[in-house]
């Protein structure tokens, strides 16, 4: 579970971690901080049970890292019941679909749908990724996560008075499921960064800075991100993300 702390907090959190890398027991440190410019932030909303998502799926995995974008893919599951389930649909990434229709205006949900910045985006088809816009810098905080053994830490230093929110999105890329029924029978699907597991963290009043951590479960995990929004975790404001060797 995903908690935000205060000030004190995370002095003491500090404190904890340097106590414990003086008796040689902390795991090594793996970190990135953000840069005067941030991501852009790209959402794609996508379903292995609708025949027009493979073409986005394809384009999202031409985003890389390396391009100054964090890519995320959300798989939904309202398409279920058309004959194949979707390995990778949870209910909390369907459920943040739904929630950014009511942010955007939106009369109804749909796929696939690609959010930039917070934006509704249509044009994505052959966009590429040196045209994606990143966030803005001027209302961007500083970021900085962490990892020691399992643990990451996202530490947000912002204006004092500034109320933010933010989510977790553990990424897995490489992944393939040969559909034998629905509206893409008979096709073998290929994914990348999809948002394995998705974790809210709440609303708080922003002071000096504070820190929230994520604990990794079990099982394969290539890369984390963290993104910091608005209290209603619809616009992002930052973003980062993680990728510690094996």
């Amino acid at each position: 579970m995903a908690m935000f702390h205060t000030p004190r907090a995370l002095q003491c959190t500090t404190a904890l971690s340097s106590a414990l890398l003086s008796m040689g027991a902390a795991a090594q440190t793996c970190e990135v901080r953000s840069g005067p410019q941030p991501l852009a932030v790209v959402e794609l909303y996508t379903s292995e049970g609708c025949r027009s998502c493979p073409p986005a799926d394809r384009w999202l995995s031409t985003l890389k890292a390396r391009d100054k974008v964090l890519a995320l893919s959300f798989h939904v599951n309202y398409w279920n019941h058309l004959g194949w389930r979707d390995p990778f649909a949870t209910p909390e990434t369907t459920a943040r679909q739904y929630r950014l229709k009511e942010a955007l205006g939106g009369k109804y949900v749909y796929t696939p749908q690609v959010v930039l910045n917070g934006r509704d985006h249509r044009s994505w088809s052959g966009q590429s990724a040196s045209s994606l816009a990143g966030l803005p810098a001027a209302t961007a905080p500083a970021l900085r996560l962490s990892r020691q053994g399992d643990v990451i830490t996202a530490q947000i230093a912002s204006a004092p008075g500034t109320e933010l929110a933010g989510y977790w999105a553990v990424l897995q890329d490489g992944l393939v499921s040969k559909v034998t029924r629905g509206e893409n029978a008979g096709e073998d699907l290929r994914h990348d960064h999809v948002v394995s597991r998705y974790q809210p963290v709440p609303s708080w009043i922003a002071a000096q800075g504070g820190t929230t951590q994520l604990t990794l479960l079990p099982g394969p995990t290539q890369r984390v991100a963290f993104v910091v929004t608005n209290p209603a975790l619809t616009q992002p404001v930052q973003a980062l993300v993680l990728q510690c060797p094996a």
